[in-house]
């Protein structure tokens, strides 16, 4: 069995980490850490785990976590993973990253965006964790980056178009709208009940941190340099993420057409579901699962494309995405512990 450790279990990706990975076949967890509940049974912290998970909550220590661990997972805020991680490297261990610190390749960008970095030399050896598009290089991966929540799902819906060559690279505009759950369990106001009950706005605009990593991946796909408009906004529910993503066609498509490059894109990716046309994604078809469903349109009167992507930000977006790599990372079938039906109503 492989020995793993979640570091950072208190978070909601920690949590959504720790429902995937108790049902997994493959694996152990060995050790859970948590700061602030150091000491407290993590089935005390999350009353969902009882039954399912009893570990204790231990401090963040490098050296006995190694002793014990063949993977860690670190669900750790920005700027704290890259304090422990190249110590697990050191010694030893594989390391999936759930922040951001290890997504982008120019030190320079990362730093303009979040903090100084005290690790860079990783950015090299660090494989962006999006299975559809890196499974090989996921498979002799030592350090993962796993993808943020609406970079995974813009990604995942624009990448067709761009390696096909069909749409204006200086036409993109991506308008998401996000659960509260993506601003984590940390007590902020405008998550609060009574500030986003009943509640509809957008923020980050022109400045959201995913925005470099969303251009980074894509300007990878397309060849050339990509700069699009990224507006998030804040949906009253619990989890979930919609993008739509507009483009200009370079050439006339049918809605058909269109699906059927994005069906032959994914036809042996078990997580993207390509909708049938007259379909399209919601997040309430896709909440506690792994996979993303896009639906694609053509606009024949303006000339232009939408596709529309649905995850569960935890779970595709996050814990459940992590697990797919770490399928990948040890040659684990990649739908082990993600066999999940989504829940409905």
């Amino acid at each position: 069995m492989l020995k793993v450790a979640v570091v950072g279990a208190s978070g909601y990706t920690g949590v959504e980490l720790l429902r995937i990975l108790v049902g997994h076949p493959e694996i152990e967890i060995c050790c859970v850490t948590s700061r602030q509940h150091e000491g407290v049974p993590i089935n005390q912290v999350f009353p969902s785990l009882s039954g399912f998970c009893e570990l204790v909550c231990e401090p963040l220590d490098v050296t006995a976590i190694s002793t014990r661990a063949d993977l860690v997972f670190t669900a750790l805020p920005h700027k704290s993973a890259m304090e422990v991680v190249p110590g697990f490297l050191a010694a030893g261990c594989k390391v999936i990253d759930l922040s951001a610190d290890y997504r982008l390749k120019d030190q320079s960008v990362y730093e303009q965006w979040y903090q100084a970095h005290s690790s860079p030399e990783l950015f090299d050896e660090a494989v962006y964790g999006l299975p559809e598009l890196y499974a090989d290089k996921l498979r002799a991966a030592r350090l993962i980056a796993n993808p943020g929540c609406y970079p995974t799902s813009v990604i995942l819906a624009l990448a067709p178009l761009l390696e096909k060559q069909l749409i204006n690279l200086k036409s993109l505009i991506v308008d998401s709208k996000s659960g509260v759950s993506g601003a984590g369990r940390g007590v902020k106001l405008g998550s609060l009940f009574c500030e986003a009950n009943e509640g509809f706005k957008a923020y980050g605009i022109a400045n959201h941190r995913h925005t470099p990593e969303i251009e980074q991946e894509l300007s990878g796909l397309a060849h050339g340099d990509i700069r699009l408009s990224f507006t998030p906004h804040l949906l009253p529910v619990n989890r979930g993420i919609l993008s739509t993503c507009y483009a200009d066609l370079l050439q006339d498509q049918s809605t058909e057409e269109l699906i059927d490059v994005f069906q032959q894109r994914y036809a042996n990716e078990k997580f993207v579901r390509v909708m049938p046309g007259g379909q399209l994604p919601n997040i309430a078809y896709v909440r506690g699962t792994n996979f993303c469903d896009v639906g694609i349109v053509s606009d024949q009167r303006t000339g232009r494309v939408i596709v529309i992507s649905a995850i569960d930000n935890l779970v595709k977006g996050a814990a459940g995405q992590a697990v797919q790599n770490m399928n990948l990372m040890f040659g684990f079938n990649e739908s082990h512990g993600l066999g999940i039906v989504p829940i409905f109503p």
